[in-house]
């Protein structure tokens, strides 16, 4: 019941709300009980629940110290506890979902185990590894990260080792060693986990809801602590973090949720925005508000943005946001086309110098890219024009413990005599430390192979321009690199990752690498989940900048390595029809047969899409799948993916198998034409493929 009110106040009530525009107002000022908030990118939601706390503080709904309201990140939470205090609320409590766990559970632990807390252990790669060692699996650094995170997926979203096979065959995980092996290893670290009687950061939240949902008198306690709840980027919670917010609740409906369905893009970790589109479905009286005008960038980025979400496909009603840019005109995003990354790197390092000698403050300018290995160009470029930078999220290039292995490694077969070719010679030496000729799927590996990779395209700048550079006079180069790219910390420019990035906001952002294969990332094409979370990632990125945005994208990795790149998709219909880029596009698209640009086998017309030229035909000319090959080629996959005990799509995705059913190769040659099919898959499936293909024909 509300506590009865003065006319003082009201007054300091209406002051509180003073400010705030209409559907700021209405989120903040709505009566207690169930509130969704749809908050798009910078349109003011820390000031929204900030304020919406203060009021039912104010109007006497409850105690500041009965509310709890819950974030992702520390500074997130510090950010809300600032401006709490700022509106004189200090005794509300905003923390983490781990934070507020870990305390509770040490609160309470001495009553339902009855003996010392048991210790929180900050990396669980030591037990990941013996783990691993029990079940007879490497521990190599990439494959203990992947490990990991595979075991921190399986219990954000309430998997247990038991259910984890049929669970990560059904999602079709992207899995690190054959699920049942990942099974084990997941079960052994629960059970050293547990004879060392230590805690991992996921257990907090579990231990917090087993806690409450097992003993009464505990949760009678904590819900008469505790009568207000607020969650923040209410889109990412995972279902554990959802049960457990359930079990604080407890039944009761005092709870105001924020988040923008647009910007769910934590899925691998198990987030889901499914908790924030269903919330009226569970709370059908809930208060909704859509908060649409955005303070943050000016009409130019924000209509861009607006561009890119809305070619989304299959977005939910609770997502259609529309930003409505708030700030004065700025200038227009920029586009560029570049040759090559090196080219692409200069021309960006070019630009930040215009925008620090315009008084651009260097912390208020951000190159943003999708992998960590492309960073390696921009710390070179910032590095030769003289422009500090800090890379956030991550390491330095040259810090980190893949490039530090391979250095090593190649320091030492440059004190033996070689007749092979600088290039020859440092693949073959990267080769001894995890170069393979194909990259792997994803996860950590996937990021180790970028990062030689990226030191082979080194090795291929130095030949191009040094007439027989060899393999110690590239080791000197590359320490001299090493040298340069490690300034002291002061303020610069940030280099960070596109998920780094997130929460973040700079006046200036570059968006770099746009291409296609890094945006969407390559082992997303084919799955329409995937390519769409990639989209949503674009557009957290472009929604980053307050004023100046600038895209590129590059044709080629390095110098004289011909144009094997294609725009990203997510590019087509943002480029203005007079734009220099887009003149480019349409040069290439009228170029003859024979050209490297793909083109479809029916009407010669060229492929954009990366499924188009997976399939060898554009999206306008009709199939020519044989669906009696295409249902044979799916039996044998199946057969063959429980004998090596991996998800089906690990053997050939669906969309090989329906390039396959569609131009029906008959020798190695053709089969290999086909995208997706390099020289490993030819050599451990090619021959059974074309059998099948032939039988088909035959009948």
């Amino acid at each position: 019941m509300a506590i009865a009110s003065s006319p003082q106040s009201r007054q300091s009530r209406a002051s509180l709300l003073d400010g705030l525009d209409p559907e700021q107002r209405a989120a903040a000022a709505a009566p207690r009980g169930p509130v969704c908030v749809l908050a798009g990118a910078g349109t003011g939601k820390t000031r929204t629940i900030t304020h919406r706390i203060a009021h039912l503080v104010q109007s006497g709904h409850v105690a500041a110290g009965q509310v709890l309201a819950v974030t992702f990140t520390t500074r997130a939470a510090g950010e809300m506890r600032t401006r709490l205090r700022g509106l004189g609320v200090d005794a509300a409590q905003a923390l983490t979902f781990h934070a507020a766990a870990r305390r509770q559970l040490r609160y309470f632990w001495p009553r339902v185990v009855g003996d010392r807390p048991w210790d929180l252990i900050d990396n669980k790669f030591r037990l990941v590894a013996q783990a691993a060692q029990r079940v007879r699996l490497s521990t190599e650094t990439e494959v203990l990260r992947d490990l990991a995170s595979e075991i921190e997926w399986s219990k954000a979203s309430l998997v247990s080792p038991d259910d984890y096979p049929s669970v990560a065959a059904r999602m079709q995980r992207d899995t690190p060693a054959p699920v049942a092996q990942v099974a084990e290893v997941y079960r052994w670290y629960e059970e050293l986990k547990t004879n060392a009687q230590v805690l991992d950061f996921d257990d907090l939240l579990l231990q917090t809801t087993a806690v409450l949902e097992r003993h009464e008198a505990v949760a009678t306690e904590f819900r008469d602590r505790y009568r207000c709840f607020v969650v923040d980027e209410y889109q990412d919670v995972t279902p554990l973090q959802q049960r457990l917010l359930d079990a604080w609740l407890g039944g009761r409906d005092d709870l105001t949720v924020v988040g923008d369905a647009n910007q769910t893009i934590y899925s691998f970790g198990g987030a889901s925005p499914k908790s924030l589109l269903e919330f009226t479905r569970r709370f059908p009286e809930a208060t909704v508000v859509r908060l649409e005008r955005d303070y943050r960038s000016t009409p130019q980025v924000v209509a861009l943005a607006n561009r890119v979400i809305g070619a989304a496909r299959g977005r939910p009603a609770g997502s259609r946001l529309k930003l409505i840019g708030q700030r004065p005109e700025g200038p227009e995003p920029r586009f560029a086309e570049y040759e090559d990354e090196a080219a692409e790197a200069s021309a960006v390092a070019r630009r930040v110098r215009e925008l620090l000698d315009a008084d651009v403050p260097a912390s208020e300018i951000a190159v943003l890219f999708r992998v960590n290995a492309q960073s390696e160009a921009y710390e070179q470029a910032l590095t030769e024009a003289g422009i500090p930078y800090l890379v956030r999220g991550g390491e330095r290039f040259f810090q980190r413990t893949e490039v530090r292995q391979a250095m090593a490694a190649l320091r030492t077969a440059s004190m033996e005599p070689t007749s092979l070719e600088l290039v020859t010679a440092v693949r073959s030496v990267l080769a001894r430390v995890g170069l393979t000729e194909q990259p792997p799927s994803g996860g950590a590996a996937k990021e180790r192979w970028d990062a030689l990779l990226a030191l082979v395209e080194l090795a291929e700048e130095l030949a191009a321009a040094v007439e027989d550079a060899d393999l110690p006079r590239f080791v000197a180069e590359l320490e001299q690199r090493a040298a340069a790219q490690h300034p002291p910390t002061v303020e610069g420019v940030t280099l960070a990752s596109l998920h780094a990035a997130k929460g973040l906001e700079w006046d200036a952002v570059f968006l770099v690498g746009l291409s296609e294969g890094t945006m969407p990332i390559l082992h997303a094409d084919g799955d329409d989940a995937a390519i769409e979370e990639e989209r949503r990632l674009f557009y957290v990125g472009v929604t980053r900048a307050r004023e100046h945005l600038s895209l590129s994208w590059s044709l080629s990795r390095g110098q004289g390595r011909g144009r094997n790149r294609r725009r990203s998709r997510f590019l087509y219909g943002l480029i203005p029809e007079d734009h220099p880029a887009a003149r480019i596009a349409r040069s290439q698209q009228s170029a003859k047969p024979g050209s490297n640009v793909a083109r479809c086998r029916l009407c010669g017309g060229p492929l954009v899409q990366t499924m188009e030229v997976k399939l060898g035909r554009c999206g306008k000319c009709p199939s020519t799948v044989d669906e009696d090959l295409l249902e044979k080629l799916k039996t044998w996959r199946g057969e063959r993916s429980r004998e090596l005990k991996v998800p089906a799509f690990v053997v050939f995705t669906d969309a090989t198998l329906m390039a396959i059913a569609e131009q029906r190769p008959t020798d190695d040659g053709a089969l290999v034409s086909i995208s997706g099919i390099g020289a490993t898959k030819l050599e451990r499936f090619g021959a059974e493929v074309l059998d099948v293909v032939r039988s088909s024909m035959r009948s």
